[in-house]
């Protein structure tokens, strides 16, 4: 009865909810199952290493972590898929021009390019752009966070795995063309983005997190990479048996529209 008074209270706001120096917050399910949500970014500075010493003592003591997918084992994400219509006729004359920029700035072949699928280009893109910010893999934080469960030898729960993630990149209409089209529209503001969450790790702790979101995806594009993977993902951790989980998973997934945590207390 006392814990269902304090879940109540919490979600009617009646208790306050505990504040991290990292963006995470907890959610309790039925079934004496407790969660706590961290918002990660897949790539990092060296300065966001290590991890918040409060945060790996939260991890020592759950039963497991749970993220999207394991990215110290995952193979990288190719695709045989064929191209077959130009890249100058995949783009707009502006969205053309932007990534012409961007190939001089980062030093990218166009016609290597444009032997690929839409989607595979956005995420060579979005990779340099983050490199080019000091973002490197190793520092991210749901890697950090699998190397530090691997070491206190608890399980790791894959989300999806790189199988389904390579799956919905494949189902994406057009080859993904609207998620490079995204990407080179929203290209700065991305960048400010990436920027963003990097303060909230450095600064150990948040600010207004929940009006940080610009809107980057078209709709239809946010409710098959978000919207669609957080129920699904709703599911997976309401199947949970007893136990204290620490989840990592994308920031956006915490705190944009039809968010998990929304989703996990409807």
């Amino acid at each position: 009865m006392r814990k269902w008074w304090r879940r109540t209270a919490t979600v009617l706001g009646l208790l306050s909810r505990p504040v991290y120096a990292w963006p995470g917050m907890d959610i309790s399910l039925p079934a004496d199952r407790q969660l706590h949500l961290v918002g990660s970014i897949h790539m990092g500075t060296r300065d966001m290493a290590p991890l918040p010493a409060s945060l790996l003592l939260m991890l020592r003591k759950a039963s497991a972590l749970i993220v999207e997918a394991d990215v110290t084992v995952s193979p990288p994400l190719t695709s045989a898929t064929p191209v077959t219509v130009p890249l100058a006729e995949r783009l707009s004359p502006d969205h053309l021009g932007i990534l012409r920029r961007l190939c001089e700035e980062y030093h990218l072949d166009e016609s290597t390019l444009a032997g690929l699928p839409a989607w595979r280009i956005a995420l060579m893109l979005q990779a340099h752009q983050a490199e080019g910010l000091g973002l490197r893999a190793a520092y991210g934080i749901d890697y950090q966070l699998i190397q530090a469960a691997k070491a206190m030898d608890k399980p790791v729960i894959e989300l999806e795995g790189p199988d389904e993630q390579l799956g919905l990149l494949l189902q994406l209409p057009d080859q993904g063309n609207a998620l490079l089209e995204d990407t080179l529209s929203h290209w700065h503001t991305n960048a400010r983005l990436l920027q963003t969450m990097i303060g909230w790790w450095m600064n150990r702790g948040p600010a207004d997190v929940g009006n940080a979101f610009p809107a980057t995806f078209s709709s239809e594009l946010y409710h098959y990479l978000m919207t669609e993977r957080n129920r699904r993902w709703k599911s997976a951790l309401e199947a949970l048996p007893a136990g204290a989980y620490v989840v990592a998973v994308g920031a956006l997934h915490l705190y944009g529209e039809q968010n998990l945590p929304s989703l996990l207390q409807s």
